[in-house]
């Protein structure tokens, strides 16, 4: 069959000829996963090599590994295998590998020069991977240091070709044009409201009667799949067409049929995740039905967990299914969304290492020897807070060493392609006889919840549920409610685990199950869970957990939460088992923390000391401490005085706040004198507050000290000397009294003091060596302003004659001189005879 792709190979074979990376952009249907490996399968260049081609997708890879061994008229495994998860089929011929990435960073990391390869195909690139960006960096990286002549090609569909061609070595790009028939663009006329079921039915419904051919449907995820699988049931489709799933949770057989061609007469409605979006054709579709919504793990290096969303798909895969209906006639696509919303769809997805757990990627990179990821290179370098929390997550598992080198432990982790949380559970499990009940946990862990509506209703939490119904499947026991044939499937995967391992022990017994709880805690220690009440937990991270609803779990004092979201400031939790807190002091004695805690108590007003045991924010358990160090004491007791204040901690006497008044002002006019603001103080406790305060304990100590001393305690020994020098209390006027100065306004001291009192007196009286005049506050008999001033001389002058007639009419037994200056001062009504 001729293929556009044809038409660019003999382009592309003299590139990489010329060039060790090379850049192959080529549309859906253009034929490159199948001829490109075999077109450079006798290039001389290969010395005999192989060619590794990676493939996104398991299915994908299985089924491009069948079509090339079919195309050479040979079974799979000879010419042609594949190497995918828990499923080989290569021989001692084979020369072209399609494997998934993770087999791909497995080889490199056992053979960093891949001696064995001669070119690394990175197929279906723009779906931009987490292990597709790590497995194109660890190849450049050993293609500098190890391997000059490995060759590496990137081909991509919708890829933005420039930046992957920069970070080859400006490699050469070669462009295929597309084998595509017309299809037809339909798009709804208002927005969906709700849920997207129903609609798919309609239209589907719609497809089957006016349209011929297949139709495929693309769903975000299994639950949506299952629900329009029975709606169609009861739709009544008719016999000739069959309604077939496809997803990643169905075992090899399942998506082998849905993607097989239908006997003469039939028709096949295939409800697909994004699965069949790229690499794999659905023999005669001519139909593609697009909801328009995809699900995607997205990390949160704010809570430590990922969950899966559902997001709009981008322009690019929206076009990509699009194609899918135009492989081999022409087609339509129904698109369940507006075009209003169409043209608000974004260019591209966002790759994965920007959004994912990087656990695993951190671990890969800690066994190639890279603690910064900044050594490699990258499209998009991995976001450095969710890279520091996943070698944290490493060190806690036993992973990295406190420097961040790798340990015995993290190698045998890395060697089992289990998250790094799964495998160290395994691992320790084996260790305890447990082995066989870890491998069937981190199965389940991975697959689709198997309740629906059994043991406990679909709302029960317990995963230990989920262990009992593994048990009863094994056994042939009819369970009601449940998903047998992914119960199946947990199984098949828990006895590869095993044998991966070298578990002896074939299955776990009834008699384990309360152990689930302390094994998730190996593989979540961040989520060990303590009984706040109403169904509210604490996580050892901090964070608050709860349950939808009240449950059997609530009333636990301890759990360990392995599945839960991470909305608003509580997760909630979906699944767990209990766990014990002496399973806890036996299993994580070396994480639980012995603390002298000394801190200030608001409710008493002193300081109080505890002794407590803690597993993170967790409180295992709590005693009083009764001879804390007086260090300790008299942080706690200063730190007291920060929160509560000074005015509430201290005794201001009248005069303690003159004082301290006295030296703002002198700091305002000097900065040499010291600030006694209530910034300024606080900032300095442990300075002038800490020496008095030793060996005191709360509030009712603390008001016995003196505020004076405490202040004086800041001035130098020439500072004291001068301050009631510069800075007097009390000023005497020339009627004999001594009136103290307000110092409360920094900026203008006070001297308010009665009229009379100052005749004789010709300026106004000063502080600071007399460079500060105070502010007058003249004062009628009666003790009432009647005049404010800085200038007495002018008052005098210009002002006493309109005040004294006032005073006069208001106080006539009083003495009123005409000359003031010249006139006795008195603090009575009249001077003395």
């Amino acid at each position: 069959m001729e293929l556009p792709i044809n038409r660019v190979l003999p382009d592309l074979i003299d590139r990489l000829r010329e060039r060790e990376n090379t850049v192959l952009i080529a549309p859906p249907g253009a034929g490159k996963t199948t001829r490109v490996p075999l077109a450079l399968l006798d290039e001389p260049w290969l010395m005999g090599r192989k060619i590794l081609m990676l493939e996104p997708r398991r299915l994908a890879a299985r089924a491009a590994a069948g079509y090339m061994a079919k195309v050479l008229g040979e079974a799979v495994g000879e010419t042609v295998g594949y190497r995918v998860r828990m499923d080989t089929k290569v021989g001692p011929t084979t020369r072209i590998e399609v494997i998934t990435e993770g087999v791909l960073t497995r080889m490199l990391q056992e053979d960093p020069a891949l001696e064995e390869a001669g070119i690394v195909i990175f197929d279906e690139f723009h779906e931009r991977s987490l292990h597709a960006d790590l497995g194109l960096a660890l190849c450049l990286q050993s293609q500098a240091l190890l391997r000059e002549d490995l060759k590496v090609l990137v081909m991509s569909a919708t890829l933005e070709a420039e930046p992957v061609a920069e970070l080859l070595g400006d490699a050469p790009v070669l462009q295929s044009e597309g084998r595509a028939f017309p299809v037809e663009t339909r798009y709804l006329g208002r927005a969906v409201e709700g849920r997207v079921e129903g609609v798919v039915v309609r239209t589907v419904l719609e497809a089957v009667e006016k349209e011929e051919g297949n139709v495929l449907v693309f769903l975000p995820g299994v639950g949506e799949i299952r629900r329009v699988e029975g709606l169609l049931k009861e739709a009544g489709l008719g016999r000739e067409v069959k309604v077939a799933p496809l997803h990643g949770s169905l075992t090899r057989e399942q998506q082998d049929a849905a993607i097989a061609p239908v006997v003469h007469g039939e028709r096949k409605v295939v409800l697909a995740t994004s699965i069949a979006e790229t690499s794999l054709t659905v023999e005669g579709v001519r139909v593609v039905i697009d909801c328009g919504w995809m699900r995607v793990p997205k990390f949160s290096p704010r809570t430590g967990m990922t969950r899966l969303t559902t997001v709009r798909v981008s322009r690019a895969s929206a076009d990509q299914r699009r194609g899918r209906a135009g492989r081999l006639m022409p087609g339509v696509c129904y698109r369940l969304w507006t075009e209003q919303e169409d043209r608000q769809l974004a260019a591209r997805s966002t790759p994965e290492v920007l959004e994912a757990d990087l656990a695993p990627l951190a671990l890969e990179l800690a066994v190639w020897g890279v603690a910064d990821p900044g050594e490699l290179a990258w499209l998009d370098r991995p976001p450095v807070g969710a890279y520091g929390q996943a070698r944290e997550l490493l060190g806690q598992l036993g992973v990295l060493t406190e420097e961040g080198a790798l340990t015995p432990h993290g190698r045998k982790v890395a060697e089992f392609g289990l998250h790094p949380r799964l495998a160290h559970m395994v691992l320790t499990a084996d260790q305890m006889g447990l082995g066989a009940l870890a491998c069937e946990l981190a199965a389940l862990l991975g697959e689709k919840d198997l309740l629906r509506g059994g043991p406990g209703g679909a709302a029960d939490a317990d995963l230990r549920h989920r262990v009992e119904v593994l048990q009863a499947v094994r056994q042939g026991r009819t369970v009601e409610g449940i998903d047998v044939s992914a119960a199946r499937r947990v199984l098949a995967e828990a006895e590869q685990w095993k044998k991966i391992v070298g578990i002896r022990k074939s299955q776990s017994d009834p008699g384990e199950v309360d152990a689930c709880g302390i094994l998730l805690a190996f593989a979540y220690p961040d989520r060990i869970a303590q009984r706040r009440g109403n169904g509210r937990f604490l996580l050892r991270n901090g964070r608050g957990a709860a349950f939808a609803e009240v449950q059997a779990l609530s009333k636990e004092a301890y759990l360990v939460a392995a599945e839960l979201d991470d909305r608003g400031s509580e997760g909630r939790i979906f699944l767990a088992a209990p766990v014990g807190e002496d399973e806890l002091r036996l299993h994580a004695a070396d994480q639980i923390e012995e603390l002298d805690v000394v801190r200030w108590d608001r409710s008493t007003k002193s300081v109080r000391a505890w002794k407590r045991e803690r597993l993170g924010a967790l409180l295992l358990k709590e005693s009083v401490l009764s001879d804390p160090g007086p260090d300790d004491v008299l942080a706690a007791l200063l730190e007291g005085v920060a929160v509560e204040g000074l005015e509430k901690m201290l005794n201001w006497t009248k005069a303690a706040r003159q004082f301290r008044e006295r030296l703002g002002f002198m700091h305002r006019y000097d900065k040499e004198w010291p600030d006694v603001s209530e910034a300024a103080l606080t900032e300095r406790l442990e300075e002038w507050l800490g020496p008095h305060a030793y060996g005191m304990r709360s509030r009712e100590e603390l008001m016995r000290l003196g505020v004076i001393g405490l202040l004086e305690s800041m001035l130098s020994w020439e500072q004291r000397r001068t301050l009631d020098e510069l800075m007097p209390t009390h000023v005497t006027v020339p009627s004999g009294s001594r009136i103290p100065v307000d110092y409360s306004d920094p900026e203008a001291p006070v001297l308010a003091v009665r009229l009379q009192e100052l005749f004789g007196l010709k300026e106004t009286p000063r502080i600071v060596n007399g460079k500060v005049p105070l502010v007058l506050h003249l004062l009628s008999p009666a003790h009432r302003p009647v005049q404010v001033t800085r200038d007495l001389a002018s008052f005098w002058r210009e002002a006493y004659f309109e005040v004294k007639k006032d005073l006069k009419g208001r106080y006539p037994k009083h003495y009123w001189p005409d000359d003031p200056l010249g006139a006795v001062p008195t603090s009575r009504a009249k001077p003395r005879g």
